[in-house]
């Protein structure tokens, strides 16, 4: 793992303890998935957040945010990994920050995102899986503006998104780069249609319809047809992002079940004296710490603008799916028939993993990715 500076360790110890309080599984995981809340987080610790400048933390100091990177971010999202906590961290205050970027629509966003006001989410995909040069969604030329026609899919806080950030095609084919463009549509846009789903672990999700959207000029992202470069962005932070959160994901489940191996007794004896369930718990230790390493190996490539950040930022979250899917399993397993029921927590890992490794991609998708840029 990259060393950390002072600043960046106080960064992190100051998140572990907030999540560790106030993001813990019972006050915010259980209590929004058993009061059926349509959001499936909390817009108070969305708003604690941006108390902390946690909202804030990869937009520039000059327009209100903490002006720190893709490292900052993951020391954070490993600690919402840990504890399971519901948020829009990943998908606003990083992914969507990032296609904003340096563009008139972000100077319009970033003070609600700082405030913790406002939530955004990225339509992207359109089919089952994760394939965003597959774009196909028309966005026609209309007077001043454009209208926007089809349907996404998997569009991450859809329903509670005061900002949807909507890649179309107003050029070339489904399948290309060129000719994407990015549209801000705003959640009450005429024509536009949620259908709020809720995933395994309990999050929110939705699905999009757009008959007929018609936004202005104004609307784009960047430029017309030049949407492939701030997506690319996008991804990237959020796929270093999600990598992070699930070598979080993957602690968490890993400490819970080490503590039960040196709690739960068989035959008169601890299982975790059991020399097959220390070698598994040792071999989980390590493929973990390797993810973490790839992960924040990553995060560090993206801050310095490394052409290598891509193919790293597919090695992370390959290796953090993996890794993540290897701790929930053997959480699991080793919990014995506890594990299956909803009472424990181990549960509750194994459905976050189920619905983050896919996010961005799963760890096939990369595998892909990581082959094909080196060549």
């Amino acid at each position: 793992m990259t060393l950390l500076t002072d600043d960046q360790k106080q960064l992190h110890d100051m998140a572990r303890s907030f999540l560790a309080e106030e993001g813990a599984i019972k006050k915010q995981l259980r209590h929004w998935r058993d009061s059926g809340c349509k959001d499936g987080f909390g817009h108070g610790l969305w708003k604690q957040f941006g108390e902390l400048g946690l909202t804030g933390i990869c937009i520039p100091e000059a327009q209100g945010g903490l002006g720190l990177g893709a490292t900052e971010a993951a020391l954070v999202l490993e600690e919402v990994g840990r504890n399971l906590t519901p948020s829009p961290l990943l998908t606003t205050a990083v992914a969507a920050v990032r296609a904003l970027d340096g563009s008139a629509q972000g100077e319009r966003w970033f003070p609600g995102i700082v405030a913790g006001d406002t939530v955004a989410a990225l339509a992207i995909d359109e089919g089952q899986h994760h394939a965003p040069a597959a774009i196909a969604l028309e966005a026609r030329r209309s007077g001043n503006g454009f209208v926007l026609n089809g349907a996404k899919q998997f569009v991450v806080h859809g329903a509670s998104a005061d900002l949807i950030i909507v890649a179309a095609r107003t050029g070339g084919s489904a399948g290309e780069h060129d000719g994407v463009t990015l549209f801000a549509v705003e959640r009450d846009t005429s024509g536009l249609q949620i259908e709020n789903v809720t995933l395994a672990d309990a999050s929110k999700a939705a699905r999009l319809t757009l008959a007929d959207v018609a936004v202005d000029a104004d609307a784009v992202i960047g430029e017309v047809d030049g949407g492939w470069t701030p997506l690319a962005r996008a991804l990237d932070a959020g796929r270093a992002g999600a990598a992070a959160e699930l070598v979080g994901l993957a602690s968490g489940a890993s400490d819970i079940t080490v503590d039960y191996l040196k709690q739960r007794k068989q035959f008169g004896r601890l299982i975790g004296e059991f020399q097959a369930l220390q070698h598994r718990a040792a071999h989980l230790y390590g493929e973990i710490e390797i993810a973490r390493a790839a992960a924040y190996k990553a995060a560090e490539l993206i801050d310095r603008n490394d052409p290598r950040a891509e193919l790293m930022t597919a090695v992370a979250k390959a290796k953090a799916g993996r890794s993540a899917a290897l701790a929930v399993q053997e959480g699991v397993q080793m919990h014995g028939g506890i594990g299956m029921t909803d009472e424990h927590d181990i549960g509750l890992y194994m459905k976050r993993e189920a619905v983050l490794g896919r996010l961005f991609g799963d760890w096939r998708y990369h595998a892909g990715r990581v082959a094909e840029l080196s060549g």
